[in-house]
């Protein structure tokens, strides 16, 4: 399934890196927080409700860091994604 989002709104494919003890034990990310950092994996086309346009300051590929509780949860296909508006996220990983 694929999915475009619309307006000024990316769809993230959040990273979940397992978390790890001193001791080594390794904790499965959904004991931890959300995460903040993902993928963006698809972008809208920059329009806002008004019907102008703006140019999207993220692109397809992207690795970015958003607000820790930012957007939507969305299952698709089984996996996980969060859908946002682009103001939710607060820079590109270079």
């Amino acid at each position: 399934m694929n999915i475009r989002p619309l307006f000024d709104r990316v769809l993230i494919s959040p990273e979940t890196d397992d978390l790890s003890t001193k001791s080594g034990l390794v904790l499965p990310a959904t004991s931890g927080d959300r995460p903040e950092r993902g993928k963006v994996v698809a972008v809208g086309d920059g329009e806002d409700f008004d019907g102008n346009k703006k140019e999207m300051k993220v692109s397809v590929g992207e690795n970015v860091l958003f607000n820790k509780y930012a957007g939507t949860e969305v299952k698709i296909d089984g996996k996980s994604y969060l859908i946002m508006r682009e103001i939710d996220i607060i820079g590109v990983i270079e």
